[in-house]
């Protein structure tokens, strides 16, 4: 059996090198680097050893923006290739807390020039969130020699230290400031009222969880959808299908790993969870439920609509590669950036969603639908 899902690269297969982890050497030129000279575009703070954690900036010359990358049209070897040839630079965070949050205010990348401990070495590591790295190095020293360019919304709400977190996240995001720049901001301690470094794959999720979270509330006082809609995107490989129903707001996922998959087994491996106005607990399907709830509660919030979400994930060899949770909460976005197809019950809805995911089995694993079926709301009378 696959041990893929379990393993992410730790090698329990018993093979020589990881196929995958193959295919990001196998873009890599490593050169014996001691030093660097260029662009900075974004940080990385690790979450080993919490509170003593270490980060740096990452170093490469393209953009550390996925929005971007697909407008660009890029592939996912195109992105493997980007990330394969970054450079994550490491060391205790205090020594560069300045050079670190100029780096993150920064609407564009900065240049810097960094003298490292040692060489740079092949070190990279999956996580479902947070997009992999090929290359590190432990830093020496840090020098940011470009200038800053920081919009104004950002230079006022991380110079306001009486602001909550909370606020601040939503402020920006009212302020048309996506989750990325936000991200980057939290995770360098720039927001609220006790600053510290965030590890970068738990702020890739606060902040989803929390603007989403402002977003259903305000959700919660809007009139339900006139009608039943069905929303359908993919991005490498990931097939996002959405159905909304009128109602209150609740919010089920589905995800669905095809056998052979990235990290399936030799079955079709599903997860589902699900919340109403209040979640409990951290979702079993980790960062991607918050992802693809952003995308589903930003829609909702621009046609000032209420609805019951019911948003299935499905996984195809495609997806060889685990670029981080950015994909989902993209793929979940393109989905509602199409056209809708609107039907007049839900049972219509549900076959077409199955005809477009190519499955049929998600639907015994979803407990959103009896409920659906059995109640009837304000707006069906």
């Amino acid at each position: 059996m696959m041990r893929c899902a379990e393993c992410k690269g730790k090698g329990m297969c018993g093979l020589p090198r990881c196929p995958i982890l193959s295919r990001f050497h196998a873009r890599l030129k490593i050169k014996p680097a001691s030093s660097y000279s260029g662009g900075s575009p974004s940080l990385f703070i690790g979450s080993y050893g919490y509170p003593e954690v270490s980060g740096g900036p990452l170093l490469i010359d393209d953009p550390d923006n996925p929005p971007l990358w697909l407008a660009e049209g890029r592939t996912i070897d195109d992105i493997v290739g980007i990330r394969a040839r970054t450079i994550r630079g490491t060391s205790g965070i205090r020594s560069y807390t300045g050079s670190l949050q100029e780096i993150a205010l920064s609407s564009r990348p900065v240049d810097v020039e960094v003298s490292f401990a040692r060489p740079v070495s092949f070190d990279l590591a999956f996580d479902g969130t947070v997009a992999p790295v090929g290359l590190s190095a432990a830093m020496k020293a840090i020098d940011v020699i470009g200038n800053a360019r920081v919009d104004r919304i950002v230079d006022k709400v991380t110079s306001d230290t009486d602001m909550s977190a909370t606020d601040a996240c939503a402020t920006l995001s009212s302020s048309e400031v996506d989750v990325y720049r936000i991200t980057q901001l939290f995770s360098a301690g720039l927001l609220g009222r006790k600053r510290t470094f965030v590890p970068t794959r738990w702020a890739i999720t606060a902040v989803d969880d929390t603007v989403s979270t402002r977003l259903k509330k305000a959700i919660a006082g809007y009139p339900p959808l006139p009608e039943i809609r069905l929303f359908s995107g993919k991005v490498f490989g990931n097939r996002i299908v959405c159905i909304l129903v009128p109602g209150d707001w609740k919010y089920e996922m589905i995800e669905i790993w095809k056998r052979h998959t990235l990290w399936g087994g030799d079955e079709d491996m599903i997860v589902q969870d699900r919340e109403g106005m209040v979640k409990r607990g951290y979702s079993p399907i980790s960062g991607a439920y918050y992802s693809a709830r952003l995308a589903a509660c930003e829609y909702l919030a621009a046609q000032r609509r209420c609805a019951r979400v019911i948003l299935v994930r499905s996984v195809s060899n495609e997806y060889w590669a685990p670029l981080g949770t950015w994909v989902i909460r993209e793929a979940s976005r393109k989905a509602f950036a199409a056209p809708a197809q609107a039907f007049p019950t839900l049972d219509a809805a549900v076959a077409e969603a199955s005809l477009r995911l190519g499955f049929s089995d998600w639907v015994r694993h979803s407990t959103l639908l009896p409920e659906l079926k059995s109640q009837r709301t304000l707006f069906q009378f």
